[in-house]
């Protein structure tokens, strides 16, 4: 059978994969591993759950709760609340660990069941394998004065709010900026926040109705932000998902502002004051080639991972750096989360124009975006992309000609029967052409079918 949890916990379609009694089962596996395993005898583990606002988890969170509290788990139901705000009331609260019921930026009809260690950490495959080796035993089922209890946390949004704004290195007074919240987690406390912060403040996407999470709305959709910033003379405009664990920007312009623009910006002003730890960055292989030249001139360095924010937590966490993050706009600072925050990012990014006083466009010129190329190769042998003696040649031709201002990158899909060839290059004809031909050279090494361009 394959594996429950996936990336970022169990997600799927709701009452399809992610059912009540799944939600309830998983929970009370969790409720062995995460706490009865965990505390002391004769404690009874505390557990923080929160979610999203789409409609299915008002069922699913109840259900959550039935199984921790079935299972002996004292629970917190902190209600509505961005993702990386579970994880920090997790550590606030000195829980055992957190539950988040959420699907990020997928559609409203799907969800998902994240769990956090103690501290608000993400949990590594072994522990999540063990919840689901758990799932097979016997329930735990305490009775009379052993059960657990469910009570409402009432307070969990104001510490979050109380939190964001401490980290602040500047209030942001005679700033504007347009807020898009996706009609998600954070459409009560992003706007609160930043008013709270002193600026400005234009909110769209924040009408949350249970169904029209992500819709047309959020950092999966950024024009309506683009056209606000602009109708509204705003300085900065600031996009989150659904779960609010990211964050794009907007400048003044209407110019979209990437993760890689946003953590060249942060991890610039950190060194300046001292904050970056051993001035490096950690980013995945598929940040821009400019992030990496723009950073080395001023002396820092980039700790490079693999395609996904668990793999730059990982690192970080190793390592104790304070920044980290990807192009998708998932952004860590270890000093004051465990996980990437939107809401968090946003206000760092605010700070540091209403600190420079420059506008987000110049301060978005620190880094050179190099063009980018991206040509998915379907139906080919992707487990012989690093062991086929003709495509490596070709592989390593094509990195001498671009030298050190291009980039090539060919990376196996995990599910698919995909190569995904990326290419980086000084002007885009030459990306273009250098991905065409390393394109051609994956369909005629490793498969017959034409390669299809990324959408």
């Amino acid at each position: 059978m394959s594996r429950l949890f996936g990336t970022d916990g169990v997600r799927g379609l709701a009452n399809g994969l992610i059912t009540a009694e799944l939600a309830m089962e998983v929970s009370q596996a969790a409720a062995v591993v995460l706490g009865h395993r965990q505390v002391q005898d004769g404690k009874r583990p505390t557990a923080v759950v929160a979610r999203d606002p789409r409609a299915s988890g008002e069922f699913i969170s109840a259900a959550v709760s039935a199984g921790l509290a079935s299972a002996g788990v004292d629970v917190y139901d902190a209600g509505v609340l961005p993702t990386p705000a579970a994880a920090y009331l997790v550590a606030d609260l000195g829980a055992d660990f957190g539950v988040m019921i959420s699907a990020s930026h997928n559609p409203a009809p799907d969800n998902g069941i994240k769990f956090f260690a103690r501290g608000g950490h993400k949990l590594p495959d072994e522990v999540e394998d063990a919840i689901e080796a758990e799932m097979k035993n016997p329930r735990h089922r305490p009775t009379g004065a052993e059960v657990g209890r469910i009570q409402r946390f009432a307070d969990a949004e104001d510490r979050y709010i109380v939190h964001l704004l401490q980290t602040l290195p500047a209030r942001l007074d005679g700033l504007k900026v347009v807020l898009d919240c996706a009609h998600g987690a954070a459409s009560g406390c992003s706007p609160q926040v930043f008013s709270d912060a002193g600026a400005e403040i234009v909110v769209i996407g924040a009408e949350p109705d249970g169904l029209n999470i992500n819709d047309g709305v959020g950092s999966t959709h950024l024009e309506e932000l683009q056209k606000a910033v602009l109708a509204h003379g705003a300085n900065l405009g600031i996009a989150h998902d659904g779960d609010a664990d990211r964050c794009l920007a907007v400048d003044e312009n209407g110019t979209v502002i990437d993760g890689d623009q946003i953590m060249t910006i942060l991890a610039l002003a950190m060194k300046d004051s001292g904050r970056l730890k051993d001035n490096v960055l950690v980013a995945t292989v598929m940040s821009n080639l400019g992030m990496k030249l723009a950073l080395q001139e001023a002396g820092i360095r980039i700790e490079e991972t693999a395609v996904g924010d668990r793999y730059v937590l990982e690192s970080m966490r190793a390592h104790g750096y304070s920044l980290g993050g990807e192009q998708s706009g998932h952004v860590i600072f270890s000093d004051y989360a465990t996980t990437g925050d939107g809401v968090l990012t946003g206000l760092q990014i605010a700070a540091q124009v209403a600190k420079t006083g420059k506008p987000l466009s110049e301060l978005a010129k620190a880094m050179n975006h190099l063009p980018q190329v991206l040509i998915n190769v379907k139906d080919v042998d992707k487990a012989a992309v690093k062991t086929n003696a003709e495509l490596q040649a070709a592989i390593a031709a094509a990195s001498a000609v671009l030298g050190e201002t291009g980039r090539v990158l060919l990376r196996p899909s995990g599910t698919e029967p995909v190569v995904r060839v990326m290419v980086e290059a000084a002007d885009m004809s030459t990306a273009q052409s250098t991905a065409d031909q390393l394109a051609a050279a994956v369909k005629q090494h490793l498969g017959l079918q034409q390669p299809v361009a990324a959408d």
